[in-house]
This record gives structure tokens, C-alpha cells and sequence, in this order.
């Protein structure tokens, strides 16, 4: 049967704009299933227990599990590569920030983290500068002065080489121009007994894990490594009041790989920053000194690139090398 032309046409017209459909419709029904958020570090640390919060609340609000799976190891390049061999749909993430800002100078052959694209922040948490109970001094004027007059003779526990413990510490080593050895963990959890016994006398841990120990009086906090003092630990100062210019802080944020679709890109940002909005969210961060670090894709990409070059310079000139 012959159809007229104009029907024909009509009908091949609507044919064409077919393969079209299989773009948009994905990203507007965006998640039809599972999502998973890949974590570069053990369970129960900061970014675990972020992503897991974050998770949750997304999971609430898209209507699809979001679930939060482990892969640790080498400073978070394991989950990072995981992320980047995974279909490029917005159904596999990861947690990046600071760790991938580091990563890109410490390990020589990382040409997959251009691959990687940032989708939204969610928090910045500092540090805190931890010693023995025991240890003479009691404030960061002291610690320099001690350190200055016992030079290479005062041991700085890390969770790693490269890790955020060890180069919080070498940025403060090198702005207070004081000699300290490093002695590296294999995390802050190790590394936790053998400061409080003070087989080392110094650390830079991040608040969360701190917190605890300093309330039980098993550690004294000597300062922290924002710009401003936190109401977890409200007492204690910041470097920077005795370092001018010294600052820190570890930042989580949910990364894709590259070539996610722009659409779903947009969906995940809204979505996080809502998640990083909630007040069950935010109640849940003043537990650990964290606080909400909302953006937009192309302002968290411009933060992981500021921390890639001042973290850098960091890096090469203290000599850190990957473990």
C-alpha cells in the first residue's frame, strides 16, 4: 500500500527525531536504579561516614538507593580508577577533594584523574595539632620554641606519606621553620595509641577522630588548622592566630567519572547541595568539627585545582614520596 507523501513525510520526520530520545530521557528519569558512591578509605573514617550520611539523604530524596561501597588504598587512586573504568552514566561515583588534589603530584603516573570530574563539595573539616598530655608545651608558641631548641629530636606521627596528617604537618614544619622527624602509620588509627603513649610526640588528626580523646583528656590539642576556632573545640586557638597564613582543612566532595552526562551532572549537584543543606546533615557534621561546603561543579573543580597547586608546592618541597 502506497501512503501519500505528505503522511510519509510527516511519519519519517518523527522517525528522525527517535534516537534523540534515548539522551534526554535518561537524564530526566535520572536514577531508575542503584547508584553506588565509591569511598577510597576504610569504613568509620570522616569521608565513610560523610558519604554514608550524604547517601542516605539522597537515597530520601531520588528515590533510588545511593550505597556506599569501600575500595581503600594508595591515598584513594584505588577508588578513584574503579570510578573512571565504570560507565560514564552517573550510576558509578566517588568521594574526592583533597586526596585527589594531593594525589595528582605525589604519584607520577596518575593520567587518569583528568578523567575524573567534580560534581558538588559537601564538607571541609580541619585538623587538630594533638600532643601527649605529657609533653612541655602546652601552646604553638611553646611547641616552636621546644622544637627549635631540640631540633630533629621531636617526632611527628603520620597517617602516611602524602597523606593529609603529613602534609599538614610539613606546612606547619615549614612556616614555623622547625625540625621534625616524620614517622609513618598506615593511618590515623595506628597511629592514635603510640601518640597518646607518646612513643610521638606530635600530630596533625582531623577532629573527628580526636575529639573523643582530647574530651577524655588523653590527648592536648595545641590548635587547629582553620582560619577560625570550631565550636567542638572552642578553647582551643588556630595555627594560624601564631602562624599567619597557615590553613587546612580535609574536603569531601562527590566526584564522576568524565563525560557524565551534563543533565545528570546538574541533578547530582542540586541534589547534594540539598543533602549538604538538611539540618540532619549539618547537626551530624558540628559532631565532628565538620562544616557544610556547598558549590556548584565548575567552583569545586576550581577548589581541587587551588589544592593541587598549594598542596604541590608542598609536596615537592619537603620530598614526600608515596609509599
Amino acid at each position: 500500500m502506497k501512503l501519500p507523501r505528505r503522511k510519509f513525510l510527516h511519519l519519517a520526520a518523527g522517525a528522525a527525531s527517535l534516537p534523540a530520545l534515548p539522551c534526554i530521557a535518561p537524564a530526566e528519569a535520572y536514577p531508575t536504579r542503584p547508584v553506588r558512591i565509591i569511598v577510597g578509605f576504610p569504613p568509620g573514617g570522616t569521608a565513610d561516614i560523610v558519604a554514608r550520611l550524604a547517601g542516605q539523604i539522597l537515597s530520601e530524596r531520588l528515590g533510588q538507593p545511593f550505597v556506599v561501597e569501600n575500595r581503600p588504598g594508595a591515598g584513594g587512586t584505588v577508588a578513584d580508577q574503579a570510578a573512571v573504568s565504570a560507565p560514564h552514566d552517573g550510576y558509578t561515583l566517588v568521594l574526592g577533594g583533597l586526596n585527589q588534589a594531593i594525589n595528582v603530584t605525589l604519584y607520577d603516573k596518575l593520567s587518569f584523574i583528568r578523567d575524573l570530574a567534580p560534581v558538588a563539595g559537601m564538607i571541609r573539616t580541619p585538623l587538630a595539632m594533638e600532643v601527649n598530655p605529657a609533653f612541655p608545651a602546652k601552646t604553638v608558641p611553646e611547641f616552636i620554641a621546644y622544637a627549635k631548641a631540640n631540633p630533629g629530636k621531636i617526632s611527628m606521627g603520620t597517617a602516611g606519606s602524602g597523606s593529609a596528617v603529613s602534609i599538614f604537618g610539613e606546612l606547619f614544619k615549614a612556616m614555623a621553620a622547625v625540625d621534625l622527624v616524620a614517622v609513618h602509620y598506615r593511618g590515623v588509627g595506628p597511629l592514635l595509641p603510640d601518640l597518646m603513649a607518646g612513643r610521638v610526640e606530635v600530630a596533625f588528626i582531623p577532629v573527628a577522630q580526636a575529639v573523643g580523646y582530647v574530651q577524655s583528656g588523653q590527648l592536648r590539642p595545641l590548635g587547629v588548622t582553620s582560619t577560625t576556632r570550631i565550636d567542638l573545640l572552642r578553647d582551643v586557638p588556630t595555627i594560624n592566630e601564631f602562624l599567619p597564613g597557615y590553613e587546612g582543612a580535609a574536603s569531601v566532595g562527590i566526584v564522576g567519572p568524565a563525560n557524565t552526562p551534563a543533565e545528570v551532572i546538574a541533578i547530582l549537584n542540586k541534589e547534594v547541595n540539598a543533602a549538604v543543606a538538611d539540618p540532619t546533615f549539618k547537626a551530624s557534621l558540628a559532631k565532628f568539627g565538620a562544616e557544610p561546603f556547598a558549590s556548584s561543579p565548575a567552583e569545586f573543580k576550581k577548589f581541587i585545582a587551588d589544592e593541587t597547586e598549594k598542596w604541590g608546592k608542598i609536596i615537592r618541597a619537603a620530598g614526600i614520596k608515596a609509599e
